[in-house]
């Protein structure tokens, strides 16, 4: 039975399977290359106090995931689409710019740069070195080059990876994140993707980890096809609620931080609705009765997301290979979006 389900996997998932695989092997790589440009980066982050956080899909929920990680440390950080930076800016001067793309070569990232010519505070993030990106802006490059597979799962892990060295780079320590690339926990998956099972479409929140929350919900969107969305915590609570019910799952993230009482309630909220809910856990919180709980050892910042996110990642993917035959192989869009 495994092997003819092997045989049968749609190439667009195998594709995502390859990439994974390699993900934690190529954040370490990434995290270790990435220092002498990072070291840069840090520097021009002391001398303005401000970053903006520029991406697009994937790129702008990792750029999410990370606001809240710098703006610990006292920098005022704002992540932007690029898209909307383009058609309606916030000022660039004085500011640290980040402007992350996977392959370097997005429409939005061209257009930007031949906007405004960049800037002298400005920095790249990519999986590419060839790329027009990295040929415009010193750039720190992810290990393992472009990623083939469509959803974006090595990109983001690669990513965080660049942004751990920044955060490295200004002082923070990057023991706890490093420890769980090298030893990722493993987690069965099983009862979540059962609870899902008769849903229509699933919703995304968090507090601290949005960010994570928000990546999710496009690669389940991407995926199954389905309207997958995400909604920060508060703003689930203030009157998007209305929609839970057993026919809307909700994935929840809650991290050993100041927010997860937070989560709690709202996963909380979210079973008394009906809705079956998912609640990955980094906290040292008491289990939520009536949730399928996913446990992971207490984490913050990176370590927590470095832990969560493969996982909810394996979840993503089995949820679309129950609902779309050819799941991973885009039919409306393209893996490098060179049109706005």
């Amino acid at each position: 039975m495994k092997m003819t389900t092997e045989r049968n996997r749609p190439a667009g998932l195998a594709a995502i399977d390859r990439e994974m695989v390699r993900q934690h092997a190529d954040a370490i790589a990434s995290y270790e290359a990435a220092a002498p440009v990072a070291a840069r980066a840090a520097v021009s982050l002391k001398k303005t106090g401000r970053l903006l956080l520029l991406g697009m899909g994937g790129s702008h929920a990792v750029n999410r995931a990370v606001e809240p990680l710098y703006r610990a440390l006292g920098i005022d950080a704002v992540a932007l689409p690029l898209s909307e930076q383009l058609g309606q800016p916030l000022p660039i001067a004085g500011r640290t710019i980040f402007v992350t793309s996977q392959s370097g070569e997005s429409a939005e990232v061209v257009r930007w740069f031949n906007e405004t010519g960049g800037t002298e505070e400005s920095f790249g993030l990519t999986l590419e070195g060839s790329s027009f990106l990295a040929r415009t802006a010193p750039s720190l490059v992810g290990s393992g080059g472009t990623e083939l597979a469509f959803a974006a799962t090595r990109s983001l892990t690669v990513t965080f990876a660049l942004h751990l060295a920044i955060l490295t780079a200004l002082g923070e320590d990057p023991a706890a994140a490093l420890a769980v690339l090298k030893a990722p926990e493993d987690h069965d998956i099983s009862a979540a993707l059962s609870a899902l099972e008769n849903v229509v479409t699933v919703v995304t929140s968090g507090r601290r980890l949005q960010g994570v929350a928000e990546a999710l919900a496009l690669g389940l969107t991407e995926l199954s096809r389905r309207p997958c969305f995400s909604l920060e915590g508060g703003q689930l609570r203030h009157g998007p609620m209305e929609m839970l019910g057993p026919e809307i799952g909700v994935v929840l993230f809650r991290g050993f931080d100041e927010t997860a009482g937070l989560v709690t309630t709202m996963a909380v909220s979210a079973v008394e609705t009906g809705a079956p809910v998912i609640l990955f856990d980094a906290s040292s919180e008491a289990p939520v009765t009536g949730a399928v709980t996913i446990r992971f050892a207490p984490a913050t910042g990176l370590a927590a997301i470095f832990a969560m996110l493969p996982v909810a990642q394996r979840l993503m993917i089995a949820f679309a290979g129950t609902r779309v035959e050819n799941a991973g192989t885009p039919i409306r869009s393209t893996k490098i979006t060179r049109s706005e």
